[in-house]
């Protein structure tokens, strides 16, 4: 289980921080994957795979790769603000109570 301060290590210096093998293996994927995609192939897959990682692991890792950076992109083209830790504290704690529900929308008033 990871706790504050552990995920503080991976966050501050995750190639030092006391992780298993297959998660310091993803980190060192998404890494590259974030900083240099054209260089990604087949034998980072291998890599990922004899650290211990599933295909199923990797692909979603992948998935999550692509959609907070093209987030990050966006956000940074549009100057948006980045939270600060207890802003990042407060959202991982909605999200973990409710996950990604989204919720219906209240109709408009004429002149609203």
């Amino acid at each position: 289980a990871f706790d504050k301060e552990k995920t503080k290590q991976v966050r501050d210096t995750w190639r030092t921080a006391d992780v298993e093998p297959r998660l310091k293996a993803m980190l060192c994927f998404i890494e590259k994957l974030t900083l240099e995609p054209d260089s990604v192939g087949p034998a980072d897959v291998e890599g990922l795979r004899a650290a211990g990682v599933d295909d199923d692991a990797y692909r979603d890792a992948v998935w999550v790769v692509f959609l907070f950076n093209t987030i990050t992109r966006i956000a940074d083209s549009l100057g948006w603000d980045i939270p600060d830790d207890a802003g990042f504290d407060a959202g991982a704690t909605m999200l973990l109570s409710r996950g990604y529900v989204l919720q219906k929308a209240s109709p408009r008033r004429a002149g609203a």
